[in-house]
């Protein structure tokens, strides 16, 4: 989600709620305790040099229950982010601590919550250091037909 979509899905709702990706809610007392853009300039393990930027939203929770976040405050926060830090229409990334460490999720919309996605890591230069596709799935009925008809050399066995 970019920060044009969750301004626009803010000016709809009366209350803001983020699901974490097991189900449960983050509880209604968090704050947005920051927001940011963040560069990330590295080099993958084929060689290239990448550049990515993403907007960052840091939830947080305490003991302060008295307290909401209501979507035309976070509308604010975002657009004085947008200004102050010169920040365009950016991917948002959201951390949040989790029991041990902080946990890093994509951003998404159900039509009432924000929906907290697990991240995952990934190889970018899968081709250039030796990792080999994902073998294509077929049904055995498909296989069967296909070990039947199988010439020598022809790659199929």
């Amino acid at each position: 989600m970019k920060l044009s979509e969750i301004k626009s899905q803010l000016k709809n709702l009366t209350q803001i709620a983020f699901q974490l990706p097991n189900g449960e809610l983050v509880p209604s007392h968090f704050h947005v305790t920051e927001v940011g853009k963040i560069t990330k300039h590295f080099i993958d393990c084929g060689g290239v040099v990448r550049n990515e930027e993403v907007v960052n939203f840091q939830l947080w929770e305490a003991n302060d229950y008295d307290h909401r976040l209501h979507p035309e405050k976070l509308v604010h926060i975002i657009e004085l982010s947008e200004e102050k830090l010169q920040i365009p229409d950016l991917e948002i990334e959201v951390e949040y601590q989790m029991k041990e460490t902080i946990g890093k999720f994509s951003l998404d919309f159900d039509g009432t919550n924000f929906q907290l996605k697990s991240k995952l890591t990934d190889c970018l230069a899968k081709d250039n250091c030796g990792i080999p596709p994902e073998k294509l799935k077929t049904k055995i009925g498909e296989w069967k037909q296909k070990e039947t008809s199988c010439a020598p050399n022809s790659g199929c066995c």
